[in-house]
């Protein structure tokens, strides 16, 4: 026997003039129960659950509209569908008020009932067999793809895709496709690795060519600097290690105040906020801020950390000057690394539009992102890539970053460019790494004296300035880690590998990190 499709409750004075509506949905396997009034109806209610109930707006006794919020008390979650000759709008007003889910006019006919039930009783069972037939045949494209050559274009296509798919499967986690879906990302991540390392040196050697992607040095340029030659206020943000997923999760939130223009770039190597970040500001690769503006640059092996990004308004000064670029005021540029300072941020940032370019960096989510590792309760609050995007989604809504954005909506002619310096994966296998005491902390990309990994798990920099970064030594190597490796030394490695196992880093090669978007705002 075919199984019930969902149980319905249809509630009437008038019932038996539906008989024929209740016949054909029980033959369509609907489990149908009536009542004749309000009173019953609310009996009901509290000994059973309904999948979706159809409520009578006008009843002899209790009416519709006195029964729907006494139903919502009981069951809040069973959606009810309010059935009305009277098509008022104050009475839909008022319906919509009490929580009622959608609504049908009478003469009923058996198109919008059978509507009705496919909407509240099969929407989750249609939605799970299209998001399965629609995963199952890109997985298999994909795969098509991984052995054909592929371009810059291809990459981005499938990185969205990919994220596409497990934000759709957050949603549906009974679909049981999660396992599939994490393989299909590790086989993407290791061609990605492997096309990034036959294609980047081209990349940064010839940025004007086709297929070649926009990398960090040229984001202000192309994405930035041509708004202000309308004179009107420009904020440019950069949220700092923030991902296509994290993106999108917040892009919901916004987009009752704006509308939106996206892209992508490539983040350069390592994706780690002291070189990528301050080539952007720059415009310029880090072995070029060394040779022409060595103040500003800040030796990764011998500075506090703090310290490496300290000069990123005077870079961006600088990038102004060289593209004569006269500001009609001083730039303003703010760096947020705690939440009060956000929130006083964000309490003034209406006094900003009166600025002709604002940039402001933001470290929060980069913060949750080590903070996680150092934090057991973090991590069991987000245990895996599904629960990080809710954090996300969580620290979004309550954020000064968000507070901002939608009082500069408000402003008249103002544009928001919003970005990120790198993504981060969630790194699951430690590899072992040899170096020095010197050798730097990050464990998605090492600098130090004779500093090695085996060359299935990074790439080996033989002289740091064939990927336009600095010389930091005559002894220094480089080592860039791929896919969702991590490095570990030998001491103690059991106990780091489970340590750092699972968290999430950035520095390496990987869609997550590389492939990052770049976000223009238009006001709605």
């Amino acid at each position: 026997m075919e199984q019930s499709k969902g149980k319905i409750l249809w509630v009437d004075d008038e019932i038996e003039l539906l008989r024929p509506h209740i016949i054909l949905l029980e033959k369509k396997n609907y489990n149908v129960s009536t009542a004749s009034n309000g009173e019953d109806a609310i009996e009901m209610v509290k000994t059973t659950h309904f999948d979706l109930i159809f409520l009578d707006e006008s009843m002899v006794g209790i009416s519709g509209l006195d029964t729907l919020p006494k139903i919502k008390d009981i069951d809040p979650y069973t959606p009810v569908v309010m059935v009305t000759k009277n098509e008022a709008e104050s009475l839909m007003e008022e319906a919509i008020g009490k929580k009622i889910d959608d609504y049908l006019t009478k003469p009923v006919n058996p198109t919008q009932i059978l509507a009705a039930c496919l909407k509240f009783c099969e929407s989750k069972r249609i939605e799970i067999n299209k998001l399965t037939r629609d995963y199952l045949e890109g997985f298999n494209e994909i795969s098509r793809m991984l052995y054909q050559r592929l371009y810059w274009d291809d990459w981005k296509d499938i990185y969205s895709k990919l994220v596409n798919w497990s934000m759709e499967m957050d949603k549906h986690p009974e679909i049981g496709l999660q396992q599939t879906l994490q393989d299909q990302w590790r086989e993407c991540n290791s061609a990605y690795s492997k096309f990034v390392e036959d294609n980047y040196q081209e990349w940064i050697n010839n940025p004007k060519d086709d297929d070649v992607p926009v990398t960090s040095p040229y984001v202000a340029e192309k994405y930035l600097l041509p708004h202000l030659e309308s004179g009107n206020p420009v904020f440019f943000f950069v949220v700092d290690c923030m991902r296509l997923d994290q993106w999108l999760v917040m892009e919901q939130a916004l987009m009752p105040y704006f509308s939106f223009k996206k892209d992508y770039y490539a983040a350069i190597l390592p994706t780690a906020t002291p070189y990528a970040r301050n080539a952007i500001f720059a415009g310029l690769y880090p072995s070029d801020i060394q040779k022409h503006y060595p103040n500003y640059w800040v030796n990764e092996l011998s500075s506090d950390e703090h310290k490496l990004n300290a000069y990123e308004k005077e870079l961006l000064e600088e990038l102004l000057k060289r593209k004569r670029i006269q500001l009609k005021s001083p730039l303003n540029y703010i760096k947020i690394h705690d939440t009060d300072f956000g929130k006083k941020i964000e309490g003034d940032i209406m006094k900003y539009s009166k600025s002709h370019l604002t940039a402001i960096v933001v470290n929060a989510m980069d913060m949750i992102a080590h903070s996680r590792s150092d934090y057991s309760i973090l991590k069991e609050i987000a245990p895996d890539e599904s629960a990080y995007r809710s954090l996300t989604a969580s620290w979004f809504q309550h954020s000064s970053l968000f507070g901002m954005l939608k009082t500069i909506s408000e402003i008249k002619g103002a544009k928001v460019i919003l970005t990120t310096d790198h993504g981060s994966i969630r790194c699951m296998r430690g590899v072992k790494v040899i170096g020095d005491k010197e050798t730097t902390t990050c464990l998605r990309y090492k600098f130090g004296k004779n500093v090695k990994a085996d060359q299935k798990y990074a790439i080996q920099l033989k002289d740091p300035a064939d990927f336009k970064l600095p010389r930091l030594g005559l002894t220094v190597n480089n080592i860039i880690a791929k896919d969702d490796y991590y490095f570990v030394y030998p001491t103690d490695f059991h106990h780091y590998m489970t340590r750092y196992r699972d968290s999430f880093q950035h520095g390496g090669i990987s869609l997550e990190e590389m492939i990052v978007p770049v976000i223009e705002f238009d006001v709605r």
